[in-house]
């Protein structure tokens, strides 16, 4: 199966030969050849897909395509680019293409087949999947396909019987019961749907199966247990809106909703979204972000895969696109509260921080009662360093607790840095022992407040011991590794120290804190060559004036109260 490897391609394109090619014609003052033209397309489109502007390299090697139509390779290369794009219109044509020179492109036969079942020739599909391979990821995927194809035709008890083949992979244990579930909703053998759900809620009930299961239940009139299934998602997920429309519906006796997926390309649509899920899970983001278009071309509505697809592009840092993506959620107010949540993140990536601040201050006044808006709100102001505002908001975040909860640690925590920053050490320090004394394994809280204590000088032990447990929790954590070296130092034990910070600035080398860390250690075991070059390192990379001003002062006079070694044991 393709792995599509030109996205591991080196990022070293010829920059050099690109602006040549661009500019010879003007340095020549002749108009540039036709494979001039050609050959300065195709590097700019290669450029722009390494850039991540897969809108720019899609245009460019779509007109060099036009010139080499039969090149394989530059078909399947634009083809993923156009489907990553979301132009269905002209990646269809291209899948199409690539499978009538018989490419090897798995993505693109499954555009193919997807494109057919939404055009209702079943029979087409059907010929389409004798000839896929059936190996890596292929061996899974296709009989998912293949036992929508099956349902497409008229028979689900073959749909059913290709299912089968994904028992010898336990990862697919759950997706398989979730499309036997489906298969049997639909040809309404409530008994055996029932069984399969249930069965995919093995391992935890997330929203998308949440609300499957309950839309299931309210339509075979089991009011109950739809609100039993709904009421595990709320209690799992503290704070959560996805799910009250859903109850108060059931509260007021509504009617049942319509079928979430009604018919074999809903459900091909679906078995393409779990995939895209598990793939973004994996950090597999580029076949995640596949997955996911074939998904949505499939069905265009659903907004859990807008979401998912928008946290895709914006892992990818494609902020502009993943911002189009959450703003195109539609259906429940949870869902819809969750994608504005993250527009406002998007707003704040792009550099469109007033829009951002307007869009969390207007959903903030929105909902009186809740502390998300709040919480990102005061967090973007505390990332651009400005503590006042940054206050007010979470001020306003607690005013709204009135029992704190385990879900509130992080508004307490935010509030302790903020008071920190702001020099109110007893208000921080209480704070920080309240997230703490709600969230006790939250490795961040246990490295500031321990770091904190090292810092100051006060509570070494203590704080030592928090930053340890800490570092159980996260044990490959560049800045917890650089408290507990900067812990053992204060404390005398330098060969200890510089093992850890010399660990932690591999893990983090552009931090300057850590650098200029280990410049002190290096000193104090008298190695002040290599603690001047940490201590420029720190100069150099610090944002805070503070830090650069201290590194600069030790390059000149060194460390100015050298802390003394520990006794050895």
């Amino acid at each position: 199966m393709e792995l599509v490897r030109w996205w591991r391609q080196p990022k070293s394109i010829p920059m050099v030969l690109l602006s040549v090619l661009l500019a010879g014609s003007a340095l020549a003052q002749t108009a540039p050849s036709p494979v001039e033209n050609t050959m300065a397309r195709y590097l700019t489109g290669r450029v722009a897909q390494n850039a991540g502007d897969w809108a720019a390299a899609a245009r460019n090697l779509g007109t060099v395509l036009r010139d080499d139509p039969e090149n394989a390779g530059l078909l399947r290369r634009t083809f993923l680019l156009n489907l990553g794009e979301g132009n269905y219109t002209e990646a269809v044509a291209l899948a199409r293409r690539a499978r009538e020179q018989e490419s090897q492109s798995y993505i693109a036969s499954l555009m193919v087949i997807a494109d057919d079942l939404k055009q209702g020739k079943a029979a087409d599909a059907a010929a389409r999947l004798e000839t896929l391979p059936a190996d890596g990821l292929s061996q899974f995927v296709t009989p998912l396909l293949g036992a929508w194809v099956d349902v497409a035709r008229g028979d689900k008890e073959a749909g059913l019987k290709r299912l089968r083949a994904l028992n010898a992979n336990d990862g697919f244990a759950i997706m398989q019961q979730l499309q036997i579930a489906l298969i049997e909703d639909l040809r309404d053998n409530r008994e055996a749907a029932a069984l399969h759900y249930t069965a995919a809620t093995e391992r935890g009930a997330p929203l998308r199966l949440t609300m499957l299961i309950g839309n299931f239940h309210e339509r075979a009139g089991n009011k109950e247990a739809a609100r039993r299934i709904y009421q595990r998602y709320q209690r799992e997920n503290p704070g959560t809106l996805a799910v009250d429309e859903a109850l108060a519906r059931l509260d007021k006796g509504a009617p049942a909703p319509a079928r979430l997926v009604a018919n074999a390309s809903d459900g091909l649509g679906e078995a393409l979204f779990e995939m895209s899920a598990a793939l973004y899970q994996e950090n597999a983001q580029e076949m995640a972000l596949l997955y996911g278009r074939l998904s949505l071309f499939l069905d265009p509505g659903q907004p859990l895969m807008r979401l998912t697809l928008g946290d895709t592009l914006a892992a990818r840092q494609r902020y502009a696109d993943a911002l189009t993506e959450f703003a195109a959620v539609k259906g429940s107010s949870g869902l819809t509260w969750a994608s504005r949540l993250r527009q406002a993140e998007m707003l704040r990536q792009l550099g469109r921080r007033d829009e951002a601040i307007k869009l969390l201050t207007a959903m903030a006044a929105e909902k009186p009662t809740r502390v998300d808006a709040l919480l990102q709100l005061g967090d973007m102001h505390r990332m651009a360093r400005e503590p006042k505002p940054a206050l007010a908001a979470y001020e306003q975040a607690v005013s709204r607790i009135a029992k704190p909860a385990a879900a509130d640690w992080a508004v307490f925590y935010a509030r302790g840095m903020v008071l920190d920053t702001l020099g109110d050490w007893k208000r921080a320090e209480t704070d920080l022992k309240t997230a703490l004394s709600l969230s006790p394994e939250q490795a961040s809280v246990l490295n500031y407040l321990g770091y904190s204590y090292i810092d100051r000088g006060i509570s070494l032990d203590e704080g030592r011991g928090l930053i340890e447990k800490a570092l159980a929790l996260r044990p490959h954590d560049g800045f917890i590794m650089d408290s507990l070296g900067w812990a053992k130092f204060k404390q005398g034990d330098f060969h200890g120290a510089v093992e850890l910070l010399e660990q932690a600035v591999e893990l983090e080398p552009m931090d300057p804190s850590i650098s200029d860390h280990l410049g002190d250690v290096y000193w104090a075991l008298g190695r002040k060559q290599e603690a001047r070059f940490q201590w420029t390192r720190a100069a150099q990379q610090a944002d805070n004036e503070g830090l650069r001003k201290s590194a600069q002062i030790k390059l000149k006079d060194g460390l100015a109260t050298p802390i003394t070694a520990a006794a050895p044991n």
